[in-house]
């Protein structure tokens, strides 16, 4: 049987991580809600990610006035950071950016705030390593089946009238790029999952194909 491919009617969908903050710098789980700044490394990455999807997006070196980019994001306090450091590179104007709810992180529930290895100590070591997911749902928390729906109901919102720039999270960014590549589900997760991206890290999604703009260490790769 074919696959079904999502379209976005050959518009280009920039998805990012956002940069570092100071809660992954310490080890503390952020999740949903928490809005926590980014760390000078994380500007470096946001300021790195503007410059490389200028460049991408560039004719002969200048952003066209009609190269309409759409900007959207998570409602976390270290999206939207993120958000305006590479606006700030772009020349898009940050304040016409939306935020979606649907883009936040998953919900890590009662483990929101608290260091890793406290959480271990108590659960147990909860991190899937081969994968690089939680292996297990916080108390109060959400599974990565349950973010594909809320993804899926996302994308079912958008009419894809330009490109459009989306700044979210590290499993939540995965799970919209695998539900938007069409990725089987992973098992053991019932999810649709893509391979994990640093902090920093960009890619472009046009009609089901996945492209990397740059990674988080600021290497660069273009088809």
């Amino acid at each position: 049987m074919n696959k079904l491919t999502i379209s976005t009617h050959n518009r280009r969908l920039f998805i990012a991580r956002h940069g570092e903050t100071v809660f992954n710098k310490v080890g503390r789980m952020q999740g949903m809600t928490a809005h926590t700044p980014l760390t000078w490394d994380g500007c470096v990455q946001a300021t790195t990610m503007g410059r490389a999807l200028a460049s991408y997006i560039s004719n002969n070196g200048q952003i066209s006035e009609d190269s309409a980019l759409s900007l959207v994001a998570s409602p976390s306090g270290r999206t939207l950071q993120t958000l305006a450091l590479i606006t700030e590179q772009t020349g898009h104007d940050w304040h016409s950016h939306t935020v979606d709810n649907r883009l936040r992180e998953i919900d890590i529930g009662d483990w929101e705030g608290r260091f890793y290895t406290d959480v271990v100590e108590e659960f147990g070591d909860f991190v899937d390593r081969e994968n690089h997911l939680f292996n297990r749902v916080a108390p109060g928390g959400e599974n990565y089946a349950q973010i594909a729906t809320r993804m899926r109901e996302w994308i079912d919102d958008q009419l894809f009238e330009n490109d459009m720039l989306i700044i979210t999270h590290g499993m939540s960014a995965r799970v919209l790029r695998g539900v938007l590549c069409d990725l089987e589900p992973l098992e053991g997760y019932d999810a649709p999952i893509a391979p994990t991206l640093s902090q920093g890290s960009m890619v472009m999604i046009c009609d089901g194909k996945e492209e990397l703009i740059i990674s988080g260490d600021g290497s660069e790769e273009k088809a």
